[in-house]
């Protein structure tokens, strides 16, 4: 009975490792400790259940953390052992998002092999509801029509003339200008959106 058991498990355990197989994914991002302190950091690799990241404040094992990374967005996990670079933490996800979570994340490491251009990285989505207010730092709204929107950012056409790195927030979600383009301009979030959020229903 007992050799059963211990077989059973053997057989088990690699498919667990394969199932979280890390990932040479460089991203940079920032995250927040228990504290509300926010630092920027790199991650060194990657699996659908945790990251490891090169971290300037080091969280303690037991402790929630909340990363923000391009291209994958918002992610919480909790922090499981301190490392010479920084910090690995586990992700703490839904089925459903860890699912698209697991696709970005093959997408993100197999991107330089496939030789795909950098705008093809961001996956973009044209909401059914282009409509949203623009609101300026001295407190004035103005209504934009939204073209489409990223993790990272959105594009927008106003009529308004806005400077590069103008800040600014697109309903909710605070951004900064970065770019003008023949019909509108493109704003960067100042923190990615949640991949799980990310549809044609999204209204920012």
């Amino acid at each position: 009975m007992l050799s059963a058991q211990h077989t059973s498990r053997t057989a088990i355990r690699p498919v667990e490792r394969r199932r979280h197989q890390r990932m040479k994914v460089v991203l940079l991002g920032r995250y927040m400790l228990p504290n509300r302190m926010e630092y920027p950091c790199q991650t060194v690799d990657i699996s659908p259940g945790g990251l490891h990241l090169v971290a300037p404040a080091k969280a303690h094992p037991g402790e929630r953390v909340i990363v923000y990374l391009e291209h994958l967005g918002r992610i919480e996990g909790i922090a499981v052992r301190s490392t010479l670079e920084g910090f690995a933490m586990t992700i703490t996800a839904t089925s459903r998002k860890r699912e698209k979570f697991t696709a970005q994340l093959t997408w993100l490491a197999n991107r330089d092999e496939l030789g795909l251009p950098e705008d093809r990285r961001h996956e973009r989505i044209i909401p059914r509801n282009p409509r949203s207010m623009l609101t300026l730092d001295d407190g004035s709204e103005h209504v934009v029509r939204v073209i489409d929107i990223s993790l990272s950012g959105v594009a927008f056409s106003t009529e308004q003339q806005l400077p590069i790195n103008t800040p600014v927030k697109i309903g909710g979600t605070a951004a900064k200008v970065v770019r003008r383009f023949d019909g509108g301009y493109a704003a960067e979030f100042r923190f990615p959106l949640s991949a799980d959020v990310l549809d044609e229903n999204l209204e920012l």
